[in-house]
């Protein structure tokens, strides 16, 4: 019986590290965003600290730093897609920012490889 309720305990256990981050925001149209420049320097500025965010940005940015080291491990399909798409925009017109991303949520160089390549196939 024991046995039962510890079984019982680790698959509720697994149910709950098994969640996803929060899908309010699933449906960004991620390739407008890049194709705005302005749009994604906002993006980029809210999740550098030098811009104020807005409601969508502050949404995702609270995820970043567990998703980054984790390798998007709770993001859902759409979410490994948006984070695709803006890390592939932002290294292509905005390096300077794509690189300080990169220090301020893998200062040590130990998680970003894992993340885009945990991102790519999305």
């Amino acid at each position: 019986m024991k046995f039962l309720y510890a079984l019982s305990f680790l698959l509720a256990l697994t149910a709950v590290n098994s969640e996803t981050y929060s899908t309010e925001n699933d449906n960004l149209d991620i390739d407008a965003v890049v194709a705005d420049d302005a749009t994604l320097k906002g993006f980029s500025g809210c999740f550098l600290d030098t811009v104020a965010c807005d409601p969508v940005s502050a949404d995702f940015k609270k995820d970043i730093p567990e998703a980054t080291e984790t390798a998007c491990a709770k993001c859902t399909d759409a979410q490994k897609h948006i984070y695709h798409k803006f890390l592939e925009g932002l290294k292509t017109k905005v390096p300077g920012d794509y690189e300080a991303f990169k220090k301020k949520y893998d200062p040590q160089g130990k998680h970003f490889a894992a993340l885009e390549a945990a991102v790519a196939q999305s």
